[in-house]
C-alpha cells in the first residue's frame, strides 16, 4: 500500500506536468504560449492567443489530470489523505512541469479536479468565483479570494481534516506560484519591487491594466 501510494503521488506529478496549453499552442498556431500575455501555460492564454474553443479541451484535460489520481486513490482504498496528496502532486506538476523546465500554469483546473472528487462544495465555490471574474472581465483577484478562503469553507462544512489540509496546500501553491511568476525578473530593490510583488499576489500580473497584460505579444 505504501508503494502504491508513492506511485500514485509520483504519477500524479508526471501526469500533471503534461503541458496541455503549451502543446495546443504549438499544434494549432505554432506559438509558445509562455511568450504571450501573462506567460502562463494555461487555458486563459489559449483562449486569448490560440483559439477560444480550445479552452474547453484544455480545461477538461487539466481538471482530469488531477481528478484521476485523486479518484484512483479512493478507488484503491488508500484514503482521503493519499488522494489529496496525489491530487496536489498533479497541481504541483501543472505549476512546475518537468517537461517545460518548471515553467507552468496556476493550477486552478487541477484544483477543480481535486475538489470535484474530495470536496464538491469547494469545487462549486471556486467555479462561482471564476464565473464572477469572467463576468467582471478580470478573474485573477476573484480566483485568489476563492482559493485562500477554501480552507475556511472546508472547516466550516466539517470536511475531512485531510481535505482542510489540502485546501491549505492549494492556497500555498497559489501564493508561491503567483509571486514566483515563472521566474519573471523583478524591478530593482525598492518601492516598485514591492508594488510588483503585491500585484502578482493579488492580481496575478506586474501592471494594473488587465487587458494590457493578457494581450501582450513578443513583438
Amino acid at each position: 500500500m505504501v508503494m502504491l501510494s508513492i506511485l500514485l503521488v509520483v504519477g500524479g506529478y508526471l501526469v500533471g506536468s503534461i503541458p496541455t496549453a503549451y502543446l495546443v499552442g504549438r499544434w494549432l498556431r505554432g506559438i509558445d504560449v509562455r511568450r504571450y500575455g501573462s506567460g502562463t501555460v494555461s487555458g486563459s492564454m489559449v483562449y486569448e492567443h490560440v483559439a477560444r474553443w480550445a479552452i474547453v479541451p484544455v480545461g477538461l484535460f487539466d481538471v482530469g489530470k488531477a481528478a484521476l489520481p485523486t479518484w484512483l486513490s479512493l478507488r484503491w482504498g488508500l484514503g482521503e489523505g493519499t488522494a489529496a496528496l496525489a491530487g496536489l502532486a498533479a497541481a504541483t506538476g501543472h505549476n512546475w512541469p518537468l517537461f517545460l523546465r518548471f515553467n507552468g500554469g496556476r493550477g486552478l483546473g487541477c484544483f477543480l479536479g481535486v475538489l470535484l472528487v474530495l470536496f464538491p462544495h469547494g469545487c462549486a465555490w471556486l467555479l462561482g468565483a471564476l464565473a464572477l471574474g469572467w463576468l467582471l472581465r478580470d478573474s485573477a483577484p476573484w480566483a485568489f479570494f476563492s482559493v485562500v478562503t477554501l480552507p475556511a469553507l472546508a472547516w466550516m462544512m466539517r470536511a475531512d481534516p485531510s481535505v482542510v489540509v489540502a485546501t491549505l496546500g492549494m492556497a500555498l501553491l497559489t501564493a508561491v506560484k503567483r509571486v514566483e511568476a515563472n521566474r519573471r525578473p523583478l524591478p530593482p530593490p525598492g518601492r516598485e519591487r514591492w508594488l510588483v510583488l503585491a500585484r502578482r499576489l493579488l492580481l496575478d500580473r506586474d501592471i494594473r491594466p488587465h487587458r494590457d497584460w493578457i494581450r501582450r505579444t513578443p513583438e
